[in-house]
């Protein structure tokens, strides 16, 4: 009994109090009130490609859980960035006629694209979808470290690299 009691007293000196630091991955958040609001924003540099459309003169590239980019290809020699559009939570988009339709968060938006460069929301059907993933950073490597998500603090909208301190969470996938 004593030996035991003299190795767990061992074990909690080693293993107590310890810090650790490790590269890993840190959640990006957004309000509930600002994952719901799409705007058209300047162009920028694309995250993680998505689906692809071509409609009239334009190109649509979705940006996985950020939004949409919008290219003017009237001259395919040279096509030009016209705007991003700001969709959190957007994974797939389809377009039918001058509607794109696509997902934001769990609601589904349509939206007028007749003016390429000037997307108009249409209308808004809520919690069509299940919210995407909010608890760990996707295709990552097994066993990788991660800031534990806390539903607290928003909707999660992406992963960035980061160095933890004593990180609770890890893939087990």
């Amino acid at each position: 009994m004593k030996r035991l009691l003299l190795l767990s007293f061992i074990f909690m000196l080693f293993f107590s109090g310890t810090n650790f630091t490790v590269d890993g991955y840190k959640p990006i958040y957004v309000s509930a009130s600002e994952a719901k609001i799409i705007k058209l924003l300047d162009p920028r540099e694309m995250t993680t490609q998505g689906k692809i459309y071509i409609k009239d003169q334009y190109i649509y590239v979705g940006d996985v859980n950020l939004g949409i980019h919008i290219i003017d290809n009237s001259d395919p020699r040279s096509p030009k960035k016209v705007a991003f559009l700001q969709i959190y939570g957007n994974h797939d988009i389809a377009i039918k006629g001058n509607i794109l339709y696509a997902d934001n968060m769990e609601d589904l938006v349509t939206i007028d694209i007749s003016d390429g460069e000037n997307p108009q929301v249409m209308k808004r059907i809520e919690n069509v979808y299940k919210l995407p993933n909010q608890n760990f950073p996707e295709n990552v490597q097994y066993h990788t470290w991660f800031e534990c998500a806390d539903p607290d603090r928003g909707y999660v909208i992406g992963w960035i690299p980061a160095e933890l301190e004593d990180p609770d969470c890890w893939t087990a996938y």
